[in-house]
Formats: C-alpha cells, structure tokens, sequence
C-alpha cells in the first residue's frame, strides 16, 4: 500500500477527466506530474505540483487548472479538504479513516510493506569492496562495504534482481609486492631475520602466511632466486589474503554473490576483445595526448599511444588503454571487467569505490556508455573518508595491520550492527566522524540507540499487553477497531509509516541507502514523542483499561515496529527487542 502512489493515480485521473471534458488538451506529458508530503505539514497531509507542470503545455494559468482539479478532487472519498495555494500548489488533507486504515495494511503486509516493484525484475550489478588481496580491510573498506551491501539489500526490496560482486585486484604489481613481503615471512618462520624492508607490507598479518608457506614448502625455498617462487607464493599468499578478507566480510553480514579477478583477464583475450570492440566502434585510435595539467612541453615526452576515443561518450580526455611499449595500461582490463558484465546481461552497473578513484568516473561511465551503445547505465558511488575518534583523540594505530585501523578493529570494539548503522549516517560522498565512545552512548544523539530503544519499547509494551490478556497477533491486530487512533498525534503517527514506500523508492532510484536511516531516526523519535506525551495524557498511553482501546493502539505500536525492522534489515542491521 502506498497511499502517495494512490493519491497520484487519482490525480493522474482527474485530470484525464479534465482533458475529456475539453478542460485540458489531449497529449500532455504526466511524468513530472508528483504528489509527496508537503515542506510544512500545517499546508496538509499531501501536495502536488500538478497545476504548475501542466500549465505552461496547456496554455492555461496554473490557478486556472488547480481551482478545477482540486474541484474534481475533493469530490473523492478519501479526501477530507483541497486547497489552492500560491501560484496553483495544490494541499490536501485525507480523512482520518484512511490513516487509520493504514496502520492495519502495515499489520496485514507485514514485513513486505514498502517493498516495491520500481526494479521490475531488472538485474543490476553492485560491485563494492574490491579491495587489493594484500592485507586486511581498513576502516575506509568497512564504509564501503556497508553501502554496497545496504545498497544491494535495499534495491532487492524494491523489486530488483540483484548481483554483489567482488572484483579482486589480483593482477597488479602490488600482488608481487605482497609476495615479496610473505617470502620474508616465510623466512622468518625458518628462523632467519626477516627483511621487511621500505616498500614491502610490515603488518602481522603475514606472520600466519609465512608459516603456512613453511608447512607446505619446508626450506626448500630457502635458497632459491625470485623467478622460482614468486608466482608460487604470489597465489598462495592471496589466495591466504582473500580467506580473510572473506571472514571479514562475514563479521560484518556481508556475502558476496560473485568473486571475480582482475588476473583472469590476461591471457584469456579479454582485454584484447574489450578492445576490439571499441575499435570496431571507431573509438580506438593511435594518437599523442596533450600534456597532463602541470606538465609543460619540457618536463613532457610526448609519445604514440593506443587511445579510447572516450570523450564522444563524455569524458573530459582520450585515455590510454595500451602503452606505446605494447602493455596494457591500468584501465585497459577494467574496460575488460565491465564489457564481461555487460556481456552477463546486467540492466544496470553500480561501482562502489574510494574517494581517490574520483578520476576514473568519467572514463568508466564513458566505456560502459560505448561498450553497452548506451543500453547500460553505470552509477558510481564515491566513499568519502572516515575519521575515527576514541577518548576526544584520532584513533590510528593497529599492531596487526602495521599502518591502519581494521575492520576486525571496529567490530570488536562496537560491534557489526552498531559499525552498519553509524557508516549509513552520512551521504556516501561526504566525511564521516566515527567516535567510539558516542556511537555507545544511550542518548538521542546517537542515531543507533534511539532507533533499537523505539523498537525495544515497542516490543516492552507488546508484552505488556499480553500480560493483560490482548492478543497481539498481527491478524488480530489489524482486525482493532482502528477509528479509536483519532488523536492527532496518532494520526501524525500513521502518516509517518504512510511514507515509507515512497522513501524506498526515492531512495532505490537514486541508490542512497543512508536515506532509510535517516528515516528511521526521524520514526523513532516520533515513537519516542508519542510515548513521552502518553506520560502526561493518559489517552494517548498504549496500554489502557480498555481492551478494544487498547488493541488500537497497541497496533500502531506494533506496525511501527513492523517498519522500523524492515528498515534495519535494508541497513543490515539486527533489531533489539530489549535494551541491557
């Protein structure tokens, strides 16, 4: 049930019915045409611009039609009163009754309100994480993998066939420098003195490998020069370095559906296909690139390179997919990835990547754009940086990692739900502040704990009332003789839960899962609110002295709930029932 889509469908009729009755002329375009909550609740429960969008195609002033649609309007039963305001803005207010019917289709749908179809069955790829196999993942990789997968959780409920997909970059030289760095490890488990010297990976994570490389191997590498064990220990030790990063993830309730490695593009002709292809789209071309921002002529060799012609797909520069020594250059096997994507018949691609690749959105768009001839649309999503914070101090240092914070840091210290919740508090292309201490602290600053007390208080006065005899079922719930939900407060109440289709589809379209938090925590403190004025109006407590009272509000409490644990399982977050 989505009372905003209902509304809108009416509109949509009326003004059908305007255009039957020669009021409007025939073939006006609908689409812009919204119905949505109004900035100022005192203008009514809902708004619709439909007025301003039609008139200018319609050569009417925008009153003109509003007076005749809000005629036509208020003539629906649902519709308590219409008004004109402004230059044609349209406010109306719906009857009691239907905010209360409301909160029984909550109680009726379950967990499955405000899951949509917006997705249509479309199957898209939501690639995040991809972080190189060379150490365990920092804090900067939880924030992303919190997006990624909220995001794939929350395009799923809104009606998407969705793909999680890890992209592991295997095939670069800092594969090699891993292994350089698990060789000394391994030496250092035969009893010499490991040479970690300035540019390998000093982190103790490479301790255990070192030891299995010593189990399977013995010391007859040992005395071996570097073209004998490399590759060797390359694959074992990342092979070793996707295991944990695996259990990473799953400390944090993330699985991913796909693994897919950068290395099995080269050998296998599909980088050379990917390349292929764009040439036989006339993209790819020999040619000299001006001077990078910086550079002048003197300080710039300029030299014949293979080109992706990508700015006839918007990119700003040609960009170099094979170097004039006849190697690939870095974004040559990531044009590759994303054609074997496309060619796997995703409808849409969404990237998850650091701040630092913000140089590579335009270039990645553009291939996706040529190599798909415009069918697929690539989102990439930035993860701006965390800043960790413990006792009012930057919090820096792991002896495990050597250099960084790990995740397996911040899940120990608060936990998988808590570290979910905090990431998704912020946009994903603004800075994120993450204090240890306040993200513990029981208070209404803290988005966590306000959004596990509502619920916890909801599911405290459900056992209340079962100890007074109600039955709380969600059937019986929804059968509550609702009308008795008349006070105001209860009706701003049902009109908040009414929301929550439209916020997963607004939040769907525009892949912005810290939406739904945010939602979350304007929900709780209206759950909060009305509770806290049930202590001085005793109308408005939810257990009452009478049954049929009492289960009419004790179903607003529960479908309150019922949204608030869709919502955290959206964030991937696991609800509390009780608050130690």
């Amino acid at each position: 049930m989505n009372l905003f889509s209902e509304l809108r469908s009416l509109v949509v009729a009326e003004i059908g019915a305007m255009v039957a009755a020669g009021d409007l002329p025939d073939g006006l375009d609908l689409a812009a045409v919204t119905v949505e909550p109004p900035r100022d609740v005192a203008h009514g429960d809902m708004a619709t611009n439909a007025a301003m969008v039609l008139a200018k195609p319609a050569g009417q002033p925008p009153r003109v039609i509003a007076e005749k649609l809000a005629a036509r309007l208020a003539a629906d039963p649902r519709v308590e009163t219409v008004e004109v305001a402004g230059p044609g803005f349209l406010n109306f207010r719906l009857r009691p009754a239907v905010w209360q019917r409301l909160v029984g289709a909550v109680l009726t749908a379950g967990a499955d309100y405000g899951r949509g179809d917006v997705g249509r069955g479309k199957k898209v790829n939501v690639e995040f994480v991809s972080a190189n196999p060379t150490g365990p993942m920092h804090v900067g990789h939880v924030r992303g993998a919190v997006v990624g997968d909220a995001l794939a959780n929350l395009l799923a409920f809104a009606g998407w066939d969705v793909t999680r997909e890890y992209y592991i970059n295997d095939g670069g030289a800092q594969v090699d420098v891993l292994a350089r760095s698990a060789f000394e490890r391994y030496r250092e488990a035969n009893g010499l003195e490991p040479e970690i010297r300035e540019g390998l990976y000093p982190g103790d994570y490479l301790i255990p490998v070192g030891a299995a490389l010593k189990e399977k191997y013995g010391t007859t590498l040992l005395d071996q020069p570097e073209s004998v064990w490399l590759e060797d220990v390359r694959d074992f030790a990342t092979g070793m370095m996707m295991a944990m990063i695996r259990e990473d993830l799953a400390a944090l309730g993330v699985a991913m559906d796909v693994y897919s490695s950068e290395k099995a593009l080269y050998g296998t002709g599909q980088i050379e296909a990917a390349i292929e292809t764009l040439r036989g789209l006339d993209l790819i071309y020999e040619g000299v690139l001006e001077p990078p921002k910086g550079k002048t002529p003197e300080d710039w060799e300029p030299r014949v390179q293979t080109l992706f012609r990508s700015t006839a797909h918007g990119d700003d520069v040609d960009r170099p997919v094979q170097k004039s020594d006849g190697a690939w250059t870095y974004f040559a096997p990531d044009i590759a990835y994303h054609h074997n994507k496309v060619k796997r018949g995703f409808d849409q691609l969404i990237d998850i990547f650091g701040a630092d690749h913000g140089g590579y959105v335009k270039r990645m768009k553009a291939a996706v754009s040529a190599l798909s001839q415009g069918r697929v649309p690539l989102d990439i999503k930035l993860i701006q940086l965390v800043k960790l914070w413990k006792n009012g101090e930057p919090f820096k240092m792991s002896k495990r990692a050597g250099t960084f914070v790990t995740l397996r840091d911040v899940v120990e210290l608060v936990g998988a739900d808590v570290t979910r919740f905090v990431m998704l508090t912020r946009k994903n292309d603004a800075a994120l502040d993450f204090d240890f201490d306040k993200v513990l602290e029981q208070s209404k600053d803290n988005p966590v704990f306000y959004v596990q007390y509502a619920n916890a208080r909801i599911n405290s006065v459900l056992r209340k009332a079962v100890e007074a005899g109600l039955d709380v079922s969600d059937a019986a719930l929804a059968g509550a003789d609702l009308a008795r939900l008349d006070h105001p407060a209860e009706i701003a109440m049902a009109r908040k839960l009414a929301e929550w289709p439209r916020l997963v589809e607004i939040a769907a379209r525009a892949n912005e899962p810290h939406r739904i938090a945010f939602y979350l925590y304007e929900l709780a403190s209206d759950l909060h609110g009305l509770w806290n004025r049930g202590n001085d109006e005793q109308s408005l407590r939810f257990i009452q002295d009478d049954p049929a009272t009492m289960a009419a509000k004790i179903a607003l409490a529960r479908s309150t709930g019922v949204v608030i644990c869709a919502g955290l399982a959206i964030l991937g977050v696991t609800p509390v029932e009780e608050m130690r």
